[in-house]
This record gives C-alpha cells, structure tokens and sequence, in this order.
C-alpha cells in the first residue's frame, strides 16, 4: 500500500492506493479527482514547469515561461534542458510562444509577463 496527498483540489485528502487482482484500488479521495490522480501518478506521473529564460535585454535578464500542458515526469530534465537553450530578445508579451511543440511533447513553452514588452525595442524573436 502507498499513502500519497492529492493535489487537483483544496481537499489535501490523504489517498491510499493498492493494487488488488491487477487493478489499482484508491481510497480516501472524497471526490472522482482524487482516483484520478492516484491512478494516473503510479501510471504515467505527468507534472508542468514554470522557469525562466535569458533575455538579449540588460535591464531584464530573464522572462518566466511555462509549459502550456503538463508533461511526462521523466522529461522534465529533457525539456528543461531545450528551455536552457532558448533566449529571447523584446519585444515578448504574456502568451508568446517560444518553442512550438517542444520535444513533440504536445506542449509549447510560453512567456507569462509582459515585463518586455512595456517600452522595449527590437524584433520579437526566440533563438
């Protein structure tokens, strides 16, 4: 048996997950999220990334990025290292796209703040 909290509402319940004639039984989730959840973590563990990338622009070194989706767990280190690899030169606003289907993971990375975009020159471009 494994004891894990889960995390897809404000409940925090304590779940209890076993695995009973191949199939996986989830206990303690006070709603259908919460089987969900521990199903899916002991199956195909799936997270999101939220860091930032380096700018061409002194003033603002590093814009904050995310993944549009979540991701399997075991390419967090993958993704972030092709994250590492972009920079990015103003203007960018909230919402660009940096890098388009990343790792054909079905996600793209994209800018959250306006932070270049609010009196910076130049072309919008991410290398």
């Amino acid at each position: 048996m494994r004891e894990m909290t889960c995390i897809t509402c404000p409940n925090g319940c304590i779940l209890s997950v076993e695995e009973k004639d191949g199939r996986i039984v989830v206990t303690g989730n006070q709603c259908p999220k919460g089987e969900a959840f521990a199903k899916s973590e002991l199956t195909n563990p799936m997270r999101t990334i939220s860091t930032t990338v380096s700018t061409r622009d002194p003033a603002v070194p590093v814009v904050p990025v995310r993944v549009s989706g979540e991701i399997p767990k075991d390419r967090i280190f993958d993704v972030m290292e092709a994250i590492n690899r972009l920079t990015v030169t103003a203007p960018v606003g909230r919402g660009a796209v940096l890098a388009a289907d990343v790792l054909g993971l079905g996600v793209d990375v994209i800018v959250t703040s306006d932070v270049l975009i609010t009196g910076m020159k130049g072309e919008k471009n991410a290398s």
